[in-house]
């Protein structure tokens, strides 16, 4: 019981940290704010913001990453690794899964928009995801294609992603934006599986 107070309070400084930085870098932009007066507005310790996030970008990117080497990797035995990550990115796309926070997404977006450092660094980030991913998908026996399924799935979920962000942008509620992307995830993983063969004669 004590240890799951204990998680909930870090979870909770945590994201109060992360809420804190945000809306400093909305306000002056992320260049111009510091590390300590995200510390002191947050009112922790330099350190122990450094015990949440271990860089300044991470204040901003944490959120942004998405382990798919893990969903993979940590699939029950016998599921295949498409199996896995549909049903991953089904579950987070199912009404209630959890509650999306559009203001802060889009705060998100914005901050890492405004700036060079930021944009480059989810390069860097999804670069580092599909190299893993890769790795998982040799260690399940993809062998060759491994690094072109990898590119073909980091690829299919940034669009499924960027979709979902555009249709908040305009207007979309968030419940029907939620419905057609839960449409589009399988259609997703249709391609994936089993290619534009899939998906020919729907159109008719």
């Amino acid at each position: 019981m004590m240890a799951g107070l204990r998680e909930r309070k870090k979870e909770e400084t945590r994201r109060r940290i992360s809420e804190v930085a945000l809306r400093l870098f909305d306000e002056r932009g992320y260049d111009a704010v510091t590390v300590n007066e995200v510390a002191e507005a947050a009112g922790v310790a330099k350190v122990t913001l450094f015990n949440y996030f271990p860089s300044k970008d991470c204040l901003v990117l944490d959120a942004v990453k998405d382990d798919t080497a893990a969903i993979v990797a940590g699939r029950a035995e016998g599921q295949p690794p498409l199996a896995a990550l549909r049903a991953h990115y089904r579950g987070m796309a199912r009404p209630g899964a959890g509650e999306v926070d559009v203001e802060a997404l889009f705060t998100r977006i914005r901050v890492i928009s405004s700036s060079p450092a930021l944009l480059a660094g989810v390069h860097q980030t999804n670069m580092a995801q599909r190299h893993e991913l890769a790795a998982a998908l040799t260690e399940a026996g993809a062998g060759r294609a491994a690094a072109l399924l990898a590119g073909q799935i980091t690829a299919a979920i940034t669009t499924l992603q960027e979709s979902f962000f555009h249709r908040l942008s305009t207007g979309v509620p968030l419940e029907e934006a939620g419905r057609l992307l839960g449409e589009e995830v399988e259609l997703a993983f249709d391609l994936l599986e089993h290619g534009f063969s899939s998906i020919e004669g729907d159109e008719s």
